[in-house]
């Protein structure tokens, strides 16, 4: 983890002389700029492992950049804005952000969220890299090839972000066990990612959007009352070991 990129996009140079320093302390190699048109050059040039994005930039903004950097990357976001408002906040998610925190935060609160999304990539990465034999997971045409880390609907890939496929993962493979909402969250972010299950909640309407046929009515993902969501796997599935 220590000499990971760590992108800071902001604005504000206090706050990214503040960043730095406590990144910098923690052994991370700190890029920073405070306009969004560089931001995206940026992310294409350095393949930073992190970026933390404010949403309030020159040229263009953080919503617009994260949907840039997403058309070429899986890079874990994380916004960090003074905007502290739900719409803000689901608007980030929805284009394609993992994560946020509001200002004014702690630093040592941020590194730590930054350590644990650092942490969850390794982790999955060398589950791909070091798997000898794959997994695939088929149910009514839907098919999740964990090696290759390709969902297809029908004949069609869909592109998944990076939390996206490990949130469809987690829940495929224990089809038709309900997770609760802070359990599901505290698997896929981690025990120590200190957000709140409205990041979760987002990233599975964003996953109904590009997985369900339907996804006012989802047949993949659904709701359990008064728990939180599982994989509906009533006929049809198979779990192929190759």
């Amino acid at each position: 983890m220590n000499g990971s990129k760590i992108l800071v996009v902001d604005d504000e140079a206090d706050i990214t002389e503040l960043i730095t320093l406590y990144m910098e302390r923690e052994g991370f190699e700190v890029h920073t700029t405070d306009n969004g048109e560089d931001a995206v050059l940026l992310a294409a040039g350095l393949k930073p492992d992190m970026i933390l994005l404010d949403i309030s930039l020159k040229n263009l903004d953080g919503f617009e950049v994260c949907k840039h950097i997403r058309a070429i990357s899986n890079v874990p976001i994380l916004f960090i804005s003074c905007k502290s408002d739900d719409t803000d906040i689901i608007h980030g998610l929805t284009v394609g952000g993992d994560d946020y925190m509001t200002k004014p935060f702690s630093p040592s609160q941020l590194v730590a969220r930054v350590k644990a999304h650092l942490r969850r990539q390794s982790v999955i990465g060398q589950y791909s890299i070091d798997r000898a034999v794959g997994e695939v997971l088929e149910y009514d045409g839907l098919r999740i090839d964990l090696p290759a880390r390709t969902v297809h609907l029908g004949s069609k890939e869909v592109f998944l972000s990076a939390k996206e496929f490990e949130l469809l993962v987690r829940l495929a493979k224990t089809p038709n066990r309900a997770f609760a909402l802070d359990d599901l969250y505290t698997i896929v972010w981690g025990h120590d990612s200190m957000g709140d299950t409205r990041t979760l909640m987002v990233h599975v309407s964003n996953l109904r959007k590009k997985i369900e046929p339907d996804p006012a009515n989802p047949i993949y993902i659904v709701t359990v009352r008064g728990v939180g969501y599982k994989f509906n796997a009533k006929e049809g599935y198979t779990h192929v070991q190759r």
